[in-house]
């Protein structure tokens, strides 16, 4: 799927999932803004973007901090002129026993992967609003549904990003924006895992986990639909990538090709009819 004149802003895009999907919206022809607090990695993420031949922008900047996302949405703005697309990928997860987990630990976990999508969402609302709509996309995981080990604050954020787009959804669709939530759906490397460790890793052990670059592909076809089309739904990319090598771009909707939890999709999709009844 191409999508030109297009313009797209993914957080923790340094490395891993958040990397593939900048550089998968690069390669479908989009204008990519690629940020994170890391600005070491992020410079390898400007190098592969560079190499792909993307129209790119990258910066270093703290998702947790309103005003720098408010800077990251005016520079956009001012170099392309819109922002069609936000995805909040950035995380703070450190694996602690709910012993370990300080206060502080606490508040600057929920401020990155629930605050940051706020921030996010707060600084793009208004340009979406005034340009006739756009897609919100924040990242999903096994921790959306379930609970881990040393995981209270991670999993407290997954499960709180699916109410966010449920309840927000709801309001955006006058502005013609959609907000979902998208899973990568299949294995992935740690989260936590820096590029050198990596690098290092024995091939056999990174062959195991799934290419973020195609994954990517998920959520360029999911900010290709028209944003009226689905909004308020958790997709993951695996069965959508699955879905497009079999079917094409231009599939036959069904819940089971774009989503491990088909039966949650349609769960709310009949929420949605009888509230708005």
């Amino acid at each position: 799927m191409r999508l030109p004149n297009r313009v797209v802003l993914v957080t923790g895009a340094a490395r891993g999932l958040g990397w593939g999907i900048a550089r998968a919206f690069g390669l479908a022809g989009a204008a990519v803004c690629a940020v994170d607090i890391n600005g070491d990695d992020l410079a390898r993420c400007e190098r592969d973007l560079a190499a792909d031949g993307a129209v790119f922008h990258t910066g270093r900047s703290d998702v947790a901090n309103l005003h720098e996302c408010e800077r990251v949405v005016r520079e956009i703005v001012d170099r392309w002129g819109r922002l069609d697309v936000v995805v909040h990928n950035a995380i703070y997860m450190p694996l602690l026993t709910f012993d370990e987990t300080t206060p502080g630990e606490w508040s600057r976990q929920l401020d990155v992967g629930i605050g940051g999508l706020f921030n996010c969402t707060h600084a793009a609302w208004s340009q979406m609003k005034a340009q006739g709509g756009g897609h919100i996309i924040g990242v999903a995981s096994g921790s959306s549904i379930r609970g881990y080990k040393k995981e209270v604050a991670y999993c407290a954020i997954k499960h709180g990003v699916e109410g966010f787009v449920k309840a927000l959804s709801l309001e955006a669709a006058e502005h013609n924006i959609a907000v979902n939530t998208m899973g990568p759906g299949a294995r992935i490397k740690p989260t936590r895992m820096t590029w050198e460790e990596y690098d290092r890793a024995p091939a056999d052990v990174r062959a195991q986990w799934a290419d973020p670059v195609e994954l990517g592909r998920g959520w360029v076809w999911l900010a290709g639909q028209p944003p009226r089309r689905f909004s308020g739904y958790r997709f993951d990319a695996g069965r959508i990538v699955e879905t497009i090598a079999r079917e094409g771009d231009t599939f036959e909707f069904r819940p089971e090709k774009v989503t491990l939890y088909p039966e949650d999709f349609r769960a709310r999709q009949e929420w949605y009819r009888r509230y708005l009844d």
